[in-house]
């Protein structure tokens, strides 16, 4: 399974983006993505990778650390095998490498990461 991130960039604090992230690979598209969860996770400078958020990929509801709840949402396009991640209210603290991350039955470990993706917030 190969996951690619894209969609960082610079934007100023208050602004929005949205992230993409691209699942292929057998093992996920051969039974539709069943099954699997998708994550979102970050990196700020000097700090340690933290959780964002996560989907299943059947459809349930989204789920937020709570530094982002009301601010981000979490959706998906079966057809493309795609998750986004639509980030709004944007601040500097929001300035981090975001990174989508899969594993195929949710567990805690997840078990395929995709290259990151910079997003930098100005003031």
């Amino acid at each position: 399974v190969q996951l690619q991130a894209s969609g960082g960039g610079l934007v100023q604090a208050g602004g929005s983006l949205r992230l993409s992230c691209v699942i292929s690979g057998r093992k996920f598209t051969s039974n539709r993505g069943m099954g699997w969860f998708l994550g979102w996770f970050r990196q700020a400078p000097g700090k340690e990778r933290e959780f964002v958020g996560f989907i299943t990929w059947s459809g349930g509801t989204p789920s937020y650390a709570n530094s982002v709840k009301g601010r981000f949402a979490i959706s998906r396009d079966s057809r493309k095998n795609t998750v986004y991640l639509q980030m709004n209210s944007l601040t500097p603290a929001d300035t981090a490498v975001y990174y989508c991350a899969a594993n195929e039955d949710g567990s805690a470990s997840w078990d395929y990461w995709g290259h990151g993706t910079l997003v930098t917030v100005s003031s």
